[in-house]
């Protein structure tokens, strides 16, 4: 199983959170998590990881790919 490098975005003690994989510390902290969704989204789409959105509880809610596939699907035509 290929190991995903993973920016997620969880709740902090000051808000929101994106976070990757790895690191201690958040890269960045903001108070709602609509905005640290859209921050998320763009850092994962610039450095090509797995998006992963959890809850409150922290349980995924959402997860996006912009990563390289190691199994892309196949095109049936």
């Amino acid at each position: 199983m290929v190991k995903r490098d993973t920016h997620r975005v969880m709740p902090h003690e000051d808000g929101w959170q994106v976070k990757r994989d790895g690191n201690q510390k958040a890269s960045h902290v903001v108070e709602t998590k609509k905005l640290a969704e859209k921050m998320a989204r763009e850092i994962s789409k610039n450095q090509n990881t797995e998006l992963q959105i959890h809850g409150k509880d922290m349980k995924i809610q959402r997860s996006d790919s912009h990563g390289s596939d190691p199994h892309p699907p196949i095109d049936k035509k």
